[in-house]
């Protein structure tokens, strides 16, 4: 099972001293959260994708790319990849450079984004977003697995002839998820094409995620894709520890009851006791986590939002070291002796390429203008 974290890279102002970063300050911040989480032996780091203030990864792969040149262990990921608003052929040739880049440290959670004027802004129409969702990533696998494309759809120009490069890395793409909060459209889509669900689990009780995962599962089953158990299913998760679970509240409160996307709402303990949200000692984030499973069944990702709502980087990065030193090598004993055999681990670059039957050079050489054919052993 993989752990790590997520962020939404959002800027905002610390309730406590009333000081808001700039922009430059919290993409540094979120860098250093991702070599923190390499350091204390986390295997994810996650960025979504925003084009709007107050948030700032707007260009995942940029900075993903240059996480890449700073670590070595760490599975870089996104919490978003916005495939209704971004071309599927500029997200082909993107991720799979920085497959290249990372040596196949790289996978992908394709969504639809909770901004609704990012589609006219990208020259698309909100009313057409499940079927641009549909649509892009259909074509955006084919781009990976097939050498020439010809294409045509209903959302962007057609395509003859054509090959995205790099190809992916030792012929096979990156592993994707579909993230969803309330789409069950989205749930269909990814088991039908025997991907993983990357569920939320933030701001809707256990049984919204329940029913979620539960519908993608038996889809996956009736896609013939394997056992309902055996699909692919991600959690997000939202915690803030204190080694006492006192401090933890009293620290974390004006956080909560001024951050944008819950402030000015329910109580905390509220909050806590409807949603997976848990503020606490580390055990108690230790038996809330392993919880889950009771509802979702054996899973294969679990993903930590640390850094929002205006908590300073110092608060964060002390939040990684419990999480890392504390919490997860607790979780990965308790769920490995959980999880039945027939459950399939987290999938990886290694494991995708050696269902595939190994690695293989997928480069495509140029036709010659003059004779009409490739380099001889070439692939074309």
């Amino acid at each position: 099972m993989q752990f790590g974290i997520f962020t939404v890279g959002d800027v905002t102002v610390d309730p406590t001293t009333g000081r808001e970063p700039t922009e430059h300050e919290r993409i540094k911040a979120m860098v250093a959260i991702a070599l923190k989480a390499e350091e204390v032996g986390l295997d994810v780091f996650a960025t979504g994708e925003h084009h709007n203030p107050p948030f700032v990864p707007s260009s995942p792969t940029t900075m993903l790319g240059y996480i890449a040149a700073r670590t070595e262990r760490l599975l870089l990921s996104t919490a978003t990849t916005l495939i209704t608003t971004n071309d599927p052929v500029k997200i082909a040739e993107d991720y799979a450079m920085l497959q290249h880049l990372s040596g196949g440290r790289v996978d992908l959670m394709m969504g639809r984004g909770n901004t609704g004027p990012v589609y006219p802004w990208f020259g698309k129409d909100i009313r057409a977003g499940i079927p641009l969702a549909i649509e892009n990533y259909d074509l955006l696998r084919r781009l990976w697995r097939e050498d020439v494309v010809d294409w045509k759809g209903k959302y962007r120009t057609p395509l003859q002839s054509f090959t995205s490069t790099p190809r992916p890395l030792d012929g096979v793409p990156p592993f994707v998820w579909h993230g969803s909060i309330r789409s069950p459209e989205i749930a269909e889509q990814a088991a039908y094409y025997g991907d993983g669900f990357f569920a939320n689990h933030i701001f809707w009780p256990k049984e919204h995620t329940q029913r979620m995962i539960g519908l993608y599962r038996q889809r996956y089953a009736h896609y013939g894709h394997g056992s309902a158990d055996q699909a692919i299913v991600g959690l997000g998760g939202q915690v803030f520890m204190r080694r006492n679970s006192q401090d933890a509240v009293r620290e974390f409160r004006p956080y909560f009851d001024n951050a944008p996307v819950y402030g000015h709402g329910p109580s905390l303990e509220e909050f806590t006791r409807e949603t997976p949200l848990t503020v606490g000692s580390p055990q108690q984030v230790i038996d809330r986590t392993l919880g889950f499973r009771e509802y979702v069944g054996d899973y294969q990702r679990q993903l930590f939002l640390m850094d929002h709502a205006g908590l300073p980087l110092k608060t964060v990065l002390e939040q990684l070291d419990l999480l890392g030193e504390e919490v997860v090598p607790v979780l990965r004993k308790e769920f490995a002796a959980l999880r039945p055999a027939h459950v399939p681990a987290a999938p990886t670059h290694t494991s995708l390429v050696a269902a595939a039957g190994g690695a293989k050079d997928s480069t495509v050489h140029a036709v010659d203008d003059v004779t009409g054919k490739a380099p001889e052993g070439a692939t074309r």
